[in-house]
């Protein structure tokens, strides 16, 4: 099968294709490799990818619009997978500008690709952050999802509104994936397992917002990975639903929740990378940061309902693996 995936120098992009590539797929990847955060440590995805055979790697921006319809023509995509873009909570109050330009010109200028060569199923990834001011627990896809606490959050629920609409002119069978918390090895530099890892081996304190009583529902990125393949054949198809299901009414749109479904304090994934390292942090206790949700947590029954029984991966274990990448990759 042949894949378009952008975001491959990405933390989940590279995750992605590298799983398809083993797996035998054919793989274009289209990324900007922004220096939104180390660039070497994008370049190393890349290098890893490029091991393989069936890899072809596009650098180029979201917002290059001629760029994008070349590159999707070229690959002949059966698959769409789009994953690049500005992320992060609390750097959407420092430039949002980035998110405007990124997240929503880049990703119409991807919508358009898509319309002009036709794939079997586009699959886009969203966030838990649009369920924003939410109090009901957990968060459900059938939930409204109208009030965003950030830019970051806006811009996604932005494409989720702007997919359905190509959905329902275009007839594209479109899945929007909400995200919770992915973690794992080659993860992101700006995450918070990333930072405490880092300033606990270089003696630094860690900064623990919300006075550590935030819950997140973590997702390790192999069980996300593994979500992300089985849903890959499965394009919505319009009138055709299933139990518990988001689709819309006029288009072959669905949005699904990606999650472990077991939200853990913060103080927990603390305690959890201490064991790993085999160090005590120390820690500055900070109030719950602007943008923040106190709490995430996702009713996963519709992605069983698609996939069956997935992975689990618990905080221990992942966190684990991501302290033993990180050792090697930075020989600490």
């Amino acid at each position: 099968m042949k894949v378009f995936v952008t975001g491959t120098a990405g933390f989940i992009g590279y995750h992605l294709a590298r799983r398809l590539l083993e797996d035998g797929h054919i793989v274009t990847g289209f990324d900007g490799v922004t220096d939104y955060y180390d660039v070497a440590l994008k370049r190393a995805r890349l290098a890893g990818l490029a091991q393989y055979a069936g890899f072809t790697a596009v650098e180029g921006r979201l917002e290059d619009a001629d760029l994008l319809v070349r590159s999707l023509q070229q690959a002949e995509a059966e698959i769409v997978v789009h994953l690049a873009a500005q992320a992060g909570v609390r750097y959407s109050i420092e430039q949002p500008q980035s998110y405007i330009s990124a997240n929503l010109v880049g990703t119409a200028n991807l919508l358009e690709a898509v319309r002009a060569h036709k794939p079997n199923h586009l699959l886009a990834a969203s966030t838990s952050s649009v369920y924003g001011g939410n109090s009901k627990i957990p968060f459900s896809e059938l939930d409204a999802a109208d009030a965003p606490i950030s830019l970051y959050a806006a811009t996604k629920k932005s494409n989720e509104a702007m997919a359905h609409s190509y959905a329902h002119l275009f007839d594209i069978p479109t899945t929007m994936l909400r995200f919770f918390t992915v973690y794992g090895p080659w993860g992101r530099p700006d995450m918070a397992l990333f930072k405490f890892v880092s300033a606990i081996l270089e003696g630094r304190p860690i900064d623990v917002y919300g006075q550590g009583e935030m819950r997140r529902d973590f997702t390790y990125i192999d069980d996300l990975i593994e979500a992300i393949v089985r849903i890959m054949p499965l394009g919505p198809v319009q009138g055709v639903p299933v139990p518990g299901d988001s689709l819309s009414p006029v288009a072959p749109f669905r949005v699904v929740n990606l999650a472990g479904g077991h939200p853990e304090l913060l103080m927990d994934f603390v305690h959890a990378i201490e064991a790993a390292l085999g160090q005590t942090a120390d820690r500055r206790f900070q109030p719950l940061q602007a943008g923040d949700p106190r709490e995430t947590a996702a009713d996963t029954a519709l992605l069983q309902q698609l996939t069956g029984s997935l992975p689990r991966t618990p905080i221990e274990i992942g966190v684990a693996k991501f302290v033993t990448w990180y050792r090697q990759y930075y020989r600490v």
